[in-house]
C-alpha cells in the first residue's frame, strides 16, 4: 500500500510570532522555519503503519519555495522513501493545495493519503476536506486512532462528545489530531541517509493549477494584551464584578 504525506513549512512553533510595522502580514525574516506539527504526526503515522508491514511505500509532498526542501528531508529522515517538491513562491491557499495534492494523487495512485488536519500558521484546516471532495474519496478527520486493513480504515475522531468511529473504504483521505501519536526525532544516521534519497520537482502548472490567490489580506494585527485579573473576597462581590464589570451575566 502507498501512502501520500504532505508536509507544509512553518514558521517554528517556539518562536513568538512579530506582525510587520505595516500591518500586511507577518515578519518571517531571519527566523527559523520548520515542519508543521500536525504534519510531522501525519508522517509519524505513515511510518508506524509502514513498520507494522501494512504500508509499502510513503512519498512525502511539499508545496512551497525551494527551502521547502528542507521539510521533505525532515520526513525523509523519519522514514518516508521519496518526496516531491512542488516548487511555488508565495502563499498557496487551501483550495490551490487541494487542487495540486489532487493532480498528484492522480498520478501517484496512492491507496490512503494522510495530512495534518491544519497548519499552525494559517488554521484554515480546509486542505484534507478539499481534496476528499475533489477526488470523491470518503475523510475521517481529526484522528485519534486509525487502524487499516486490506481495504478499509477504521478511524477514531476527537469530536466534540467524545469520540467517533468510523469505516472508510480505500481509498480515503484521514487529517490527523494531535493526540494520534509523538512524532520521533530523526536520528544522525537517518538524517544522513535522507540527504540521498530522491525528491522530484515540479510546479504547480504541471498539475494545470493556478496558484494566483482568491483572498487579499486587508491587515494583521496583534490580539489585544490581555488585562491582569483581580481577587475577591466575598461570593457577593464575585457576582456583583461578573454582572456590573464582566457583563456576564
Amino acid at each position: 500500500m502507498k501512502v501520500l504525506v504532505p508536509v507544509k513549512r512553518v514558521l517554528d512553533y517556539n518562536l513568538k510570532v512579530k506582525v510587520k510595522g505595516d500591518q500586511t502580514g507577518v515578519d518571517l525574516s531571519n527566523l527559523k522555519m520548520s515542519m508543521n506539527p500536525f504534519c510531522e504526526i501525519a508522517v509519524e503515522e505513515a511510518v508506524r503503519l509502514k513498520e507494522k508491514g501494512t504500508v509499502t511505500e510513503i512519498v512525502a509532498v511539499s508545496i512551497g519555495p525551494e527551502q521547502a526542501q528542507e521539510t521533505i528531508r525532515t520526513a525523509l529522515a523519519m522514514g518516508a522513501d521519496r518526496g516531491i517538491l512542488v516548487k511555488v513562491d508565495g502563499d498557496v491557499e487551501p483550495l490551490a493545495v487541494a487542487k495540486i495534492l489532487k493532480g498528484i494523487v492522480e498520478a501517484e495512485s496512492p491507496q490512503l493519503v494522510v495530512l495534518g488536519k491544519q497548519a499552525i500558521d494559517d488554521d484554515s484546516n480546509q486542505t484534507g476536506q478539499m481534496l476528499a471532495a475533489l477526488l470523491g474519496w470518503p475523510q475521517g478527520t481529526f484522528a485519534y486512532k486509525l487502524e487499516l486493513g486490506a481495504d478499509k480504515a477504521t478511524v477514531t475522531r476527537e469530536v466534540d462528545g467524545g469520540l467517533q468511529t468510523v469505516e472508510l473504504q480505500l481509498p480515503a483521505i484521514v487529517t490527523t489530531d494531535l493526540r494520534l501519536n509523538e512524532p520521533r526525532y530523526a536520528s544522525l544516521p537517518n538524517i544522513m541517509k535522507a540527504k540521498k534519497k530522491p525528491i522530484d520537482v515540479k510546479a504547480a502548472s504541471d498539475y494545470g493549477v493556478d496558484t494566483a490567490p482568491r483572498l487579499k489580506v486587508l491587515k494583521v494585527t496583534e490580539p489585544p494584551k490581555r488585562q491582569g485579573g483581580v481577587k475577591v473576597k466575598t461570593v457577593g462581590e464575585l457576582v456583583e464584578k461578573l454582572k456590573n464589570e464582566a457583563g456576564v451575566l
